[in-house]
């Protein structure tokens, strides 16, 4: 079977499902949304936001992109957290990395990817591994790379807590960084900041 009607066929079996649980569930999402965060996350295809949280369509307005990093600088991101935050009012943003980060592991081998779009995107986390990599702790280079992993996540949310557009606003969100380990299917806590709450350590 073809990747194409593969995906056709998975949407009406979930389609199905969704229906028998909840006949007025597509109905209630077709009033609109009301989601209680933005999650920036990685593009990695083994972190999909909505599943590893058990949360339901309309709970989560998500961006992705790899390495989970605040791209303040691109106006995809801007778009969707501006909207976030000034239209939807969500009280929460979740920045979540995930530990065997490959766009994190890039950042630190010190060399460039080949990939130019690539690694134009990694030039702010390849300045914070420089001013890192002596505090990096662990045994090896896994440990390091997910030590790097949680800094990098705690980096975006202080990045995101000192935007004007979230301090401004009118219902300025929490930040809360969380790292998902792929080897155990856990969310751990990284670090918070409320609203008029100084930078997370």
């Amino acid at each position: 079977m073809q990747f194409k009607e593969r995906l056709l066929l998975e949407n009406q079996a979930w389609l199905a499902t969704m229906q028998e649980r909840d006949p007025e569930f597509f109905a209630r999402l077709d009033k609109g949304q009301s989601p209680e965060a933005l999650w920036l996350g990685c593009s990695d295809s083994r972190v999909p936001a909505e599943q590893l949280c058990n949360a339901s369509p309309g709970d989560l307005f998500v961006h992705r992109n790899v390495a989970n990093i605040a791209a303040t600088e691109e106006a995809g991101f801007m778009s969707a957290l501006e909207y976030a935050v000034s239209a939807l009012k969500v009280p929460y943003i979740v920045v979540c990395g995930h530990e065997g980060c490959g766009g994190v592991g890039a950042a630190c081998a010190g060399k460039p990817s080949g990939m130019s779009h690539v690694d134009a995107h990694l030039k702010p986390l390849v300045a914070l591994y420089e001013q890192s990599k002596d505090a990096l702790t662990g045994p090896d280079d896994k440990a390091r790379v997910n030590d790097m992993v949680r800094r990098n996540v705690e980096a975006q949310v202080n990045k995101l807590a000192g935007l004007d557009l979230i301090k401004n606003a009118e219902q300025p969100p929490t930040v809360l960084g969380l790292v998902y380990a792929l080897d155990r299917g856990h969310l751990d806590f990284v670090c918070e900041v409320a609203p008029g709450q100084a930078a997370a350590a």
